[in-house]
């Protein structure tokens, strides 16, 4: 029976402490692949703790892949763990964390069906906050107190990876929420992630073989087209971007979001996270970008531990943005270098301007390091638990239930609903929009020159951001009346 001490784990929940354990005896060969694990009641009993707390570290470990769960038999470790996972060297801040050419193809992009209205009555495809969210008077105060605190430094020239205040802040917020422990040098500071991509570009060059996920977010890849790179389209299996298929394409740098894929919602899983990590280490110009776009919107179980912080070789640029968590519209987003790479970057873009102007850099770093931004999150976690939990709920128990499909892993702000038996995919969008309903289909987000897998037929995104609880029972209706009525 496995044996964990709790005593001394200061303010660490206990299924925190009983995950990390757990966790530290797979990377250690101590609980071996296929190994089962205790039942949740026989481990709570042993260890004198809640069934509840082992439900809670149990739930983590396979939302990350360390374990899988066998219907009526139990918890077993992963088989994919394999020795070289284990074998990978760790850095010791993961501990902390809550913590070729011819495949060169623009990612489909699809128009509004004709009839579509410009405003849709409700919207499922915004990917935005809305207005009501946005801590306007708490904002204010603090760039208030800029204003009157840093008048002279609001007046001179930022440095190009922004000023040291906001990059020290988001170090710290970095260090408490996603376990990285990361110096205030190796962030750079941005105007949104768009301009974050074209340095990475200029950094690299634009011979580099650039590589993005298939299905994915389209944005990303036509904007490295636009800069002059190649730039592949890899295809994911369940556990993400295929390691194989990057080795045979070519690519050098991957651009993946491991920890909430868009727009599956796929979360990669331990064991492939070590496998890109050994093909970065393949050659001395690999390398992984790490998207972690909306990390802070995890909503069950503890947030999945980055990528960059498993990563001791420097292979790994982790990019962020505070476009979901507080709104598009104030384009600030991050890079966080490897260290080694912080001078060579420095030395070929270090004469730029940083983007961001110093009233907005000054005064996110106030609402950062006085605790307004994790308040925030936490406002907004709860906001959207409850967003979500209502929209499930109207669609599990609507008429039409038995006739759709909810996929979603309960990360991030969007999920997967399969409709079955409503037509074609342009049938069903024509049909929603009809009633004032815009969702995209999942094959919209597939390389043009792809043919969506048969799965992806009749499947939708639902982005639930934008949506006021209050219309989404009106928008159930509707759906309802559009496919199966």
């Amino acid at each position: 029976m496995l044996t964990y001490s709790f005593e001394n784990i200061g303010r660490t929940p206990l299924y925190a402490h009983l995950y990390r354990c757990i966790r530290h005896d797979i990377e250690t060969g101590v609980l071996q692949p296929g190994e089962k694990l205790p039942s949740k009641r026989a481990l709570a009993r042993h260890l004198g703790i809640s069934t509840i707390t082992v439900e809670g570290a149990y739930g983590q470990l396979m939302a990350e892949g360390y374990c899988t769960s066998q219907p009526k038999r139990g918890v077993y470790v992963s088989s994919e763990i394999t020795r070289a996972a284990v074998a990978w060297p760790k850095m010791e801040a993961g501990e902390d964390a809550v913590t070729d050419e011819n495949s060169a193809t623009a990612c489909r992009s699809t128009a509004p069906p004709e009839g579509e209205p410009s405003h849709p009555l409700i919207d499922f495809a915004a990917r935005s906050a809305s207005s009501e969210t946005f801590p306007f008077s708490i904002w204010t105060k603090h760039l208030r107190r800029v204003v009157a605190d840093d008048a002279d430094a609001l007046l001179e020239r930022s440095p190009g990876q922004g000023v040291l205040a906001l990059r020290q802040a988001i170090a710290e917020h970095l260090r408490r929420f996603r376990g990285l422990a990361v110096e205030p040098a190796q962030i750079v500071v941005g105007a949104g992630t768009e301009y974050l991509y074209t340095l990475l570009v200029q950094f690299f060059g634009r011979g580099r073989r650039f590589c993005v996920e298939n299905p994915g977010y389209g944005r990303i890849r036509r904007i490295y087209e636009s800069l002059g790179a190649t730039c592949l389209c890899a295809s994911l299996d369940g556990a993400g971007v295929r390691p194989q298929e990057l080795l045979e394409s070519g690519a050098q740098i991957v651009h993946i979001s491991p920890s909430h894929h868009f727009p599956t919602g796929l979360i990669m899983p331990i064991s492939r996270r070590y496998e890109l990590l050994g093909w970065a280490t393949g050659a001395p110009d690999r390398y992984i970008i790490e998207d972690d776009y909306d990390s802070e919107f995890r909503l069950t179980g503890r947030p999945i531990p980055t990528l960059m912080g498993i990563d001791a070789l420097g292979r790994v640029l982790y990019m962020n943005t505070f476009s979901k968590s507080l709104t598009p519209t104030i384009r600030i987003s991050y890079l966080v270098l490897p260290q080694a790479l912080v001078q060579p970057f420095r030395e070929r873009l270090g004469f730029y301007s940083c983007t961001v102007s110093n009233f907005e850099q000054y005064t996110l770093a106030r609402f950062i390091a006085e605790g307004d931004f994790e308040r925030h999150i936490h406002r907004m976690r709860t906001l959207y638990r409850k967003r979500r939990e209502t929209i499930l709920t109207l669609l599990r128990k609507s008429p039409f239930a038995e006739h759709i499909e909810i996929l979603e892993q309960g990360s991030g702000l969007h999920f997967l609903v399969r409709f079955e038996g409503a037509g074609s995919d342009e049938t069903i969008e024509k049909k929603l929009a009809g009633q004032g309903i815009r969702m995209k289909p999942l094959a919209s987000y597939y390389a043009e020159t792809t043919l969506p897998p048969k799965e992806a037929a009749g499947t939708f995104v639902l982005d639930y951001s934008a949506v006021d609880e209050e219309k989404m029972a009106e928008a159930v209706e509707r759906m309802g009346k559009a496919l199966y009525s």
